[in-house]
Formats: C-alpha cells, structure tokens, sequence
C-alpha cells in the first residue's frame, strides 16, 4: 500500500511492462469492452421490453425456467383471429383478419426460434467470454500488479540501504579537527546516527535477496498473464464463427418472414372476389373506392354495387369470347412472381382470358409485356 501511495504521489519508482505485454492488456480491456456492449444491445434487440428482459435475467439468476408467454407477434395474431371469428370467417374482413392471424403468429414462432438460436450460438459465448475467460485474466493481472508492487518496494529498500551503507563508511573515516566541545558534540552526535544509519546498512544483503526473490516471482506472474493474454487472438477467431452463426439466424429468420408475408399477400388478392360471392346483397348505392395499394383496401372497394354487377358480367362474357378487352388499373400492384405483371394505377392495358386459369386472375399485355393480373384490380372497359 506504502509503494502504491508513493507511486501515486511521484515518490516512488515504478517498474514498467514490456511494451507487448502493454499491447495485449489494452486489446484484452479493449475485447471486454466492445463484448459488454454488443452482448447488451443484442439482448436489446432480441427482447425490446426491458421489464421482459429483467424478469429473464431474475429466473436465470435463480436457475427457473421461465414462465412462456406470447410475445408481440403472436399476440396480435391471437388479437386477429378472434376478431375475425366474431366478424365472421365468411366475410371478406373477417376471413382476412384469420388469414394475418395466423401469419402473424407464425412470425411470432420464428421470432421465438430466432432469440432461441440467438441465446445458444452469439449470447452464451460472448458471456461465458465476460464470465469466465476475462475474470481469469482479471484475477492474474491484479496478481501481477501485485508482484510488481512487492519487487518495486524491495528494490526501494535495497536503495536506501545502500544510501545508508555510504552515509555511514563516509561517517567512519572523518575525524573532528578542532578540539572543542562544540566539534564532539557534534562528532558525538553523527556517530550516533551512524549506529542507526547501519541499521540499514546490515539490510543491503537482506534486500538484495528480497530483489532476487521478487523479481522472479514478477517475471513467472508476467509470463503467466502474458499466455492467457495471447488467447485473446483465439477468442476473436471464436467470436467470429459465432458471429457468422447469429448473421445466419437472422437472415433464416427474415427470409422465413417474407415468405410468410408473400404467401399472405397472394392469399389476400383474391379476398374482394370472395367477398363479393359471399355477400351477394342487392345494393344500389355504389360504394366510393380508396385509391390506396393495399389489397386490404381494395377488398373494401369492391362492396356489392351496380357497377360491380357489370364488371362481373363483363368478365364472365370474356371469359366466354375467348376475346381481349381493354381494362383500367384501378390500383397499383407489384408482381409476386415472374408468371405476374406489375401494374400501375390509371393506366390501361389488354387482358384476355386462357382456358383452365384460375377465377380470380386474367392474362395482361403491356406492349411485348405480359402475365397474370388480379381481377379485383381492373375496372374493364366499353
């Protein structure tokens, strides 16, 4: 502690590290600190609600597993099912709401899967890193500051007694030349500070062992630290593969996500005709259609009305022509596939019918362009 303070307050030599043992201390401090925050805000990522979080950290502490509940996707697919259930599953909303449900939930599987995979191949070796491997570095590195505090305190020592050694051989030879009584007192005096001077003196053999003693203990310590140290190269090369393993989880996991939603979007084209068949009402007043892309809104433009009596006339003589007729966009729409046209809204294009399609679609040109379109989204013209 008395080396340490002096340290501290500039009166004390200190034994420096070798540069390279310096280097991988700061890479050692540097791997610990970018891996706190990365493991933090991948649990931030994965679980957003903090509360979540928490209760996760409390059970793990005490070795329970958690209770399962629904997490936010699942929860609004449930939200959407039940909905959909009081509407009516056969109505175009209703029957909607059920068809997102049940996506919803099954990206709520997915996100589930994600965090699990997550946990296993990124999280639990970026802590076991924090937890184990680092508090091992920790602990021999306080070791070692420890050392080098005990040899730079031996060799403080060893100095002032070789200080002393000196004081008192030079003491030893000088004799008073005066004979008075104010020249032996003071003679008297200095050889009585030359006894305790000597003290020290009688310690240089005594410390220069200490030196000996502590500096090998220093360079064991130094050697020691300096072996885990260069394992920090190896727990990069870990990380990475794990690192690799969590970019995997994640683009399983989106990819599944855009599946899903794809097969939703497909399944949700064909809901106006549904709706249309199933709500068969007679209604004369039209019902004002919103131009929005979404095929949710164009479910709600296609309530029964006179003008959706002619246009299901309309399709169902083309269907039986075998003929081309001219047909507005009425909304935007991207294609899913390379079988599909993409379509922008007011413009005009060719559509025909081909034997064996289904119901719910006609064949587009556009110039040299053509594929399938959604029915529900073409107003056809006189």
């Amino acid at each position: 502690m008395l080396q340490f303070t002096e340290e501290k307050l500039g009166q004390a030599e200190k034994t420096e590290l070798d540069a390279h043992l310096e280097n991988l201390l700061s890479k050692a401090e540097c791997t610990k600190l970018w891996t706190e925050k990365i493991m933090k805000q991948t649990e931030v990522l994965l679980q957003p609600n903090p509360n979540a979080r928490m209760e996760e950290f409390v059970y793990e502490k005490l070795d329970r597993k958690a209770p399962s509940r629904m997490n936010n996707p699942e929860l609004l697919g449930q939200y959407m099912i039940d909905a959909g259930n009081e509407f009516g599953p056969g109505t175009a909303y209703g029957n909607a709401l059920i068809k997102c449900g049940e996506t919803q939930k099954r990206i709520g599987t997915a996100d589930r899967e994600l965090i699990q995979t997550s946990a296993i191949n990124f999280l639990t070796p970026l802590r076991n890193f924090i937890e184990g491997d680092y508090k091992t570095i920790a602990k021999e590195r306080k070791l070692l500051q420890n050392k080098r505090l005990d040899l730079d305190a031996a060799k403080t020592r060893l100095k002032k007694a070789k200080v002393a050694e000196a004081r008192a051989a030079q003491l030893n030879t000088s004799q008073p030349e005066e004979n008075n009584i104010m020249v032996n007192v003071s003679y008297v005096l200095n050889l009585l500070h030359v006894k305790w001077l000597k003290i020290w003196a009688e310690e240089v053999t005594k410390s220069e062992q200490e030196v000996r003693i502590t500096q090998s203990e220093f360079d064991r310590q130094a050697e020691i630290t300096r072996l885990l140290l260069e394992g920090i190269s190896s727990t990069h090369a870990h990380h990475l593969r794990c690192l690799n393993d969590f970019v995997e989880a994640q683009m399983t996991y989106y990819a599944q996500c855009y599946q899903y939603m794809l097969d939703l979007q497909k399944q949700l084209g064909s809901f106006p005709s549904t709706f249309l068949s199933n709500n068969n009402q007679s209604s004369s007043t039209p019902v004002q259609s919103v131009s929005t892309p979404s095929v949710l809104a164009s479910a709600s433009a296609s309530l029964p009305s006179v003008s959706n009596s002619i246009v299901t006339s309309g399709i169902s003589e083309l269907r039986s022509s075998s003929g081309s007729r001219k047909a507005r966009v009425l909304y935007d729409y991207d294609a899913a596939n390379s079988s599909e046209l993409s379509l922008l809204a007011d413009e005009v294009i060719t559509v025909y019918s081909i034997p064996g399609m289904d119901s719910d679609w006609l064949m587009g040109e556009r110039g040299n362009q053509k594929g399938k379109v959604p029915i529900t989204y073409l107003e056809l013209l006189n």
